[in-house]
């Protein structure tokens, strides 16, 4: 959830760390810092943004060629300075500096022993025990790098790390278990060598476009002169240098006021981006999902998906979508809570694990734990395709929604969806539960999505208004049926990230089980309203909210035939979109949140207590 940067170069780094810090703060905002060597070590650290940072920096002067630098989401401890990374240990022997992303799971055992020894402890984090540790072995008369080997061998839990010594002044080193780090080669030759460390390829953008990424235990250091990686036994290790194909342009605003409003109108050109390679077709072949996927899915008797948050929203649209469609029996759970509990592990089940990042570190401690089990056959769908969701699994589906930004997901989400309908109708054509004209009419429904999704967005003036009058409420209910239930469950986890506002979602029909009491004049109750077979219920369902006083905001098919009354708002999107209509739906609720949020003033992109990308426990 944090963000690291490491360079070594022949310029100043200083703003280079800076810049890194700026692409990174989605992952992290509480404080931030960064460590210098230049004949002495330097550290400035702010609570805050990256902004606060960069004014320390400039009030202090501070100018390096090597340095390591961290932007802070919290876990272990308060938000403070003393807490900020990087954290430091020094003696008449030495001098380090360490940053670290995840969570140390020993680090009371850690620190009760380096108590022992004579350390003495600044801030309640775990990371300080790390920094203490490399001290230790570098006091001792080892190298950093062996000083970092050494240290990893006796932490438990999930880290990325880079540290710094004064007794090399041109070296970094990183290494990582559970949490991302890659490796930025830059300039070479003519006194220009340099090279960095980075949670993520964004950071480095400004400086290399190529990029090793670091298998889970090794350890890497970095100079002017070049670099060099072993692995988790300690063996010289090669990772192949790529070239990202991520632009600049795309992690800049441009036009828009915040990233949540430029994902959300990016998401036409993410679908059409994801579905490049299906558009084309007649028909859908299993060789979409990996080389092994005809092999794995004629073997496939149920799903079972994986995910956490909105990944999981998307989860549960595809079940209704795979049981429906495809006849295939689908379990969904959340990541966090199934590695945790006595489950039953069916055999010619196929593992649907989804994640923005990839690196999402429940959903992979779930797959881990499906493995164990015995369940072998493992299909990832994300977005990034170097992460360790993708390498662990045996299958998998990138989405190509180009990188999101903003902490409340929108078009991951989506185009999460439209990977899982592909996967559908693969599932479907394999059990021959989808004849060949039926194929044709839902490939032809899938070529309009980006058309149609522009289209819904043109109801953004009608939400704008809608946000006016929810920006004074503190609760909200969300309502919906069938497979758009769980897109009422996303429309109010939005609205509970960015506006604050407590939203819950529930099943239409549960209403009158315990919700009603709930419903007032206060109340605002948004309704997810499609053309479908369960229409008529949502309408008694509507009645019933009405005649307790409640305030109706209705997204609705164009055909529903559900009128505009006093207490009752309704937004009329399009005709009927039939099995992609969830899709299309989640798009409104995503805008109601986003102006909300602005009526209130939250920071949308940086809601408070939340990071974009969950890589601890």
């Amino acid at each position: 959830m944090c963000g690291i940067v490491g360079a070594v170069a022949q310029r100043n780094v200083v703003p280079i760390l800076i810049e890194g810090l700026r692409k990174l703060e989605y992952r992290g905002y509480d404080s931030a810092g960064i460590a210098l060597i230049n004949h002495t070590m330097q550290r400035v650290r702010a609570v805050g943004r990256v902004a606060d940072l960069e004014a320390r920096a400039r009030e202090a002067g501070v100018e390096a060629w090597t340095g390591i630098a961290h932007t802070r989401w919290a876990t272990h401890g308060g938000v403070n300075e003393a807490n900020a990374h990087p954290h430091a240990s020094s003696s008449e022997r030495a001098e380090v500096s360490v940053v670290h992303n995840g969570i140390i799971e020993n680090h009371e055992a850690l620190r009760a022993r380096l108590k022992a020894e004579g350390y003495h402890f600044e801030s309640q984090t775990d990371t300080e025990v790390i920094a203490h540790l490399v001290h230790s072995h570098v006091a001792a008369g080892l190298g950093l790098f062996e000083a970092v080997q050494k240290t990893v061998g006796e932490l438990e839990g999930a880290y990325a790390i880079a540290a710094v010594s004064r007794a090399e002044p041109h070296t970094v080193v990183g290494s990582r278990r559970g949490s991302p780090l890659l490796l930025g080669v830059g300039r070479a030759g003519s006194g220009q060598g340099e090279n960095f460390l980075a949670s993520d390829t964004s950071a480095l953008l400004q400086v290399t476009r190529h990029v090793a990424y670091l298998e889970e235990g090794d350890v890497v250091e970095i100079g002017t002169g070049g670099y060099r990686i072993v692995d988790n036994q300690g063996k010289p290790a090669h990772r192949p240098i790529i070239e990202s194909q991520l632009s600049a342009e795309a992690i800049e605003l441009g036009q828009y006021a915040h990233y949540m409003q430029k994902e959300i109108f990016e998401q036409p050109g993410a679908i059409a981006n994801t579905l490049e390679m299906v558009l084309g077709a007649s028909s859908l072949a299993p060789g979409l999902f990996g080389a092994d996927a005809a092999e794995v899915l004629a073997r496939t008797r149920q799903v079972l998906i994986l995910a956490c948050g909105t990944s999981y929203h998307s989860g549960c649209v595809a079940r209704y979508w795979l049981e429906a469609i495809a006849g295939v029996p689908t379990s969904v759970e959340i990541a966090s809570e199934y590695r945790y509990r006595e489950s039953v592990a069916l055999p010619d089940t196929l593992v649907i694990t989804i994640s923005q990042s990839g690196e999402t570190a429940d959903t992979l401690a779930a797959l881990e734990h499906a493995k164990a089990l015995g369940l072998r056959d493992t299909l990832a769908i994300c977005n990034v395709p170097e992460s360790a969701l993708i390498r662990a699994s045996r299958l998998r589906f990138l989405t190509r929604a180009g990188p999101e930004i903003g902490v409340a997901s929108t078009k991951a989400f989506t185009t999460q969806l439209a990977a899982l309908f592909i996967f559908t109708m693969v599932m479907a054509r394999l059990r021959a539960r989808l004849s060949a004209e039926r194929e044709r009419e839902l490939l032809s429904q899938l070529r309009h999505l980006p058309a149609a999704m522009n289209r819904v967005l043109e109801c953004e003036p009608a939400v704008r208004q809608w946000a006016e009058r929810f920006a004074s409420r503190e609760h909200a209910l969300f309502l919906g049926r069938g497979v758009h239930f769980p897109i009422a469950l996303e429309g109010a986890l939005k609205l509970k990230e960015i506006t604050y506002i407590h939203a819950e979602a529930y099943a239409a029909g549960e209403l009158k089980h315990g919700p009603l009491a709930l419903v007032d004049a206060n109340m605002p109750v948004v309704v997810v309203a499609p053309n479908d077979v369960l229409i008529e219920k949502l309408k008694s369902n509507l009645q019933e909210v009405r005649a307790r006083g409640g305030e109706l905001f209705v997204f609705a098919d164009r055909d529903t035939r559900i009128e505009p009354a006093d207490g009752v708002h309704v937004t009329n999107l399009l005709d009927h979109a039939g099995a992609l209509s969830p899709i299309l739906h989640v798009v409104p609720l995503q805008l109601l949140a986003y102006h909300a949020a602005l009526v209130r003033g939250t920071d949308v992109d940086k809601p408070r207590n939340l990071a974009k990308s969950v890589t601890v426990e």
